[in-house]
């Protein structure tokens, strides 16, 4: 079974970036340009995971996990936030709307892999599906 990662960031080379760490590890990918195209992606295609941005127009990734957790149908994809922000304020508000993880950019391909692998491992060990 092939575990899907969906991609939010409003920089196309961020998406491309992170697209190519995610791929190298056997990971399929979806692509979002920012918090709404995400949710309309996410009404025609299942994710395990969803890497996103903070900093985005229309709708930020705070937003956007917000209404990830709101939704029944969402609420238990894990969110990963990676950001520019180093702001604790911000980790702690990312955290606290439901963020799995808090990463500052520039990230490493080993470092997202690392963070995917580890929250992956806890959505399964919780008896969730991919």
């Amino acid at each position: 079974m092939k575990i899907k990662i969906m991609i939010v960031d409003d920089d196309s080379t961020t998406r491309k970036i992170l697209g190519m760490y995610v791929r190298q590890k056997g990971f399929e990918v979806v692509m979002a340009e920012n918090g709404f195209d995400a949710l309309e992606k996410l009404a025609r295609e299942r994710v395990s995971l969803i890497m996103t941005d903070l900093n985005m127009p229309n709708m930020d990734g705070i937003e956007l996990i917000k209404n990830l957790k709101a939704n029944p149908d969402y609420a238990d994809i894990p969110a990963m936030m990676i950001t520019t922000e180093s702001d604790d304020v911000e980790r702690q508000k990312a955290m606290a709307a439901g963020a799995a993880a808090y990463l500052v950019k520039p990230v490493s391909g080993d470092a997202v892999a690392g963070h995917v692998k580890e929250i992956i491992k806890q959505f399964f060990a919780g008896g969730h599906n991919a």
